[in-house]
């Protein structure tokens, strides 16, 4: 993975004309169709800092901009935390403008994109650039920054911190770094190989287990994550715990096709419940029925309508349920009618 991202930076690195295979493009879906080879020549710049590559840099952050601006569920992305840090790096005032584009794209990006991207120039010369600047955001840019308490020693204690995150140096990611990555890339076994590593060097602890079971549903290993569910079980210590872990397993097993052991997961979930006060006020009893009334809809007819009885049953006392809980009830009566 990484070799192709290396040589598709060379390719960058040969001629400006090439950036265009990494401009923002919308896709009827309205996905990114060059998100991921964005990405990978972000990952290799990474690695392979130079002087000389500003210019990609700030092509690239700005295209991050555009991507997060018109992405259909917004988000952040690493890849614009990437984008947004490797441009810091350089520390040149004019780039104040594309951070910011960044720091506005979406709602996430307002409120996850880290501050200190704008003022990575250093706080004081950037409003001072920006103060006496004619760019059409200016007005925007420096309510900006005068909102906000951030110092030189800010800055340079968050750079500190982005180094680390983003070390120079492969070996010194994190293998979930990876895992992720690959996952963009789509090369799932890649992915898969690097979240075995990640496992095999962590002690079984119910963070570790949480985590590998995310990350193998991610991969549609849902047997898998349902084994490493039933795993965490036992660190549940009260009523509440042990419901949501039933409940998820009840999920991960429908997906991986083991409906009668989701039914069962379905029930054990359902006694835990009792021994939690107005459960059916909050999220987790609404999942529940939702849980109920998905199985009912796919699995073996005989049991699909034992489980649709149970979820008839429960969900008559579940007040506010969702237009997604609705629609699986929906389905779930055509089937057993």
């Amino acid at each position: 993975m990484m070799e192709a991202a290396r040589r598709d930076l060379a390719r960058m690195r040969e001629s400006a004309a090439a950036w265009q295979e990494l401009r923002y493009e919308s896709t009827k879906d309205g996905s990114d169709a060059n998100e991921v080879p964005r990405a990978k020549v972000l990952w290799a710049l990474q690695y392979d800092r130079r002087p000389d590559d500003l210019p990609l840099l700030r092509f690239l952050a700005e295209q991050e901009a555009l991507c997060r601006r018109n992405a259909p569920f917004q988000g952040i992305g690493e890849e614009a935390r990437l984008a947004g840090f490797l441009l810091a790096v350089h520390g040149q005032v004019e780039d104040v403008w594309r951070q910011h584009a960044i720091k506005r794209a979406n709602f996430d990006t307002w409120c996850g994109y880290d501050q200190e991207h704008v003022f990575a120039a250093g706080a004081e010369a950037t409003v001072a650039y920006v103060r006496a600047s004619e760019h059409p955001d200016r007005d925007e840019v420096l309510e900006f920054l005068l909102d906000r308490e951030v110092d030189d020693e800010d800055v340079r204690e968050w750079l500190e911190g982005r180094h680390e995150w983003f070390p120079r140096d492969p070996g010194d990611e994190d293998p979930l770094t990876w895992v992720e990555r690959a996952k963009l890339a789509g090369e799932r076994e890649l992915a898969r190989a690097e979240l075995d590593r990640w496992a095999l060097s962590r002690s079984r602890d119910i963070g570790t287990l949480n985590q590998l079971r995310y990350e193998l549903a991610d991969l549609g290993e849902f047997a898998e994550a349902a084994r490493t569910q039933r795993e965490a079980l036992p660190f549940a210590d009260s009523d509440w715990d042990r419901a949501v872990g039933w409940c998820v397993l009840a999920q991960l097993e429908r997906q991986a096709g083991d409906h009668r052991s989701a039914w069962d997961a379905l029930r054990e979930c359902g006694a835990a419940l009792q021994g939690v006060a107005d459960w059916r006020e909050v999220g987790l009893g609404r999942d529940f029925v939702k849980e109920l009334y998905l199985l009912a809809g796919v699995a073996e007819i005989g049991l699909a309508r034992e489980v649709f009885a149970e979820a008839q049953r429960q969900a008559r006392d579940v007040p506010g349920l969702p237009p997604v809980v609705l629609q699986a009830a929906a389905d779930a009566a055509q089937r057993c009618r």
